[in-house]
């Protein structure tokens, strides 16, 4: 929250309890200072804002900050995301958090996907939604078409594929520009969608495990392309 207020026009109004004003006052001044309209209310206010049991005492309204993927893909990008059909907000929050922590560029979301500014999203975030840019309601088809004339290799998330991410390691081709696609957390990618890939690639189970749910499995594609990429500079 305090980056967020540390950008002009960013945070519109601070609701909080007068115990939160009081734990917060680092956070109210800085909004003050800000121009952001400060407004005290009761525990039971801020649990309706929230929409949540246990909240905090705080919550920011925020201006959207969805961009255009034109806008989005800024030059020297080399890693993006695009979620296809995430239906769960909790899911797609965690994705986008470890796209950021992985020092993704941008994550689209596509048109049938959760609204990344769900509430459960945005605090499954932790702030990561105002750390990167966010693309919505983009058309699958088109975004790959549109990645692949930016330079960019497209890799389609399926745990059905023959070709698993350890055999890309080591060919060297995670080194390139890349967007990972990630599917529906219950059944994956269309079969049109991993058709429209430059490759499908699973993780591989070593283990008992029948899967991995999909935010795992984003940490570890996202981590091994980040790892690739950095390692060629």
């Amino acid at each position: 929250m305090r980056e967020a207020l540390a950008e002009p026009g960013r945070v519109r109004a601070l609701f909080l309890t007068g115990e939160a004003r009081q734990r917060h006052g680092d956070l109210v001044g800085l909004a003050v200072a800000s121009g952001v309209e400060v407004c005290q209310a009761s525990g039971r206010v801020l649990t309706e804002l929230s929409e949540t049991v246990t909240p905090q005492g705080i919550v920011a309204v925020c201006e959207r900050i969805d961009v255009s993927l034109e806008a989005a893909l800024l030059p020297g990008a080399r890693l993006a995301v695009l979620l296809a059909a995430i239906r769960d907000p909790g899911n797609a929050g965690t994705v986008l958090r470890t796209a950021d922590a992985a020092g993704a560029d941008v994550v689209a979301f596509s048109d049938t996907s959760v609204d990344p500014y769900n509430g459960k999203c945005v605090r499954a975030s932790a702030g990561s939604l105002f750390h990167l840019p966010i693309v919505l309601g983009a058309p699958v088809a088109a975004t790959i078409a549109h990645m692949r004339r930016a330079g960019f290799q497209v890799l389609a998330a399926d745990g059905a594929a023959t070709r698993d991410i350890d055999d890309l390691d080591r060919s060297g081709d995670l080194a390139r520009p890349t967007m990972w696609v990630f599917g529906n957390e219950a059944w994956g990618l269309p079969a049109d969608i991993v058709g429209a890939a430059d490759a499908a690639v699973r993780v591989p189970i070593h283990g008992r495990a029948e899967s991995l749910n999909l935010a795992a499995a984003a940490a570890v594609c996202l981590y091994a392309a980040a790892r690739a990429q950095r390692a060629v500079g």
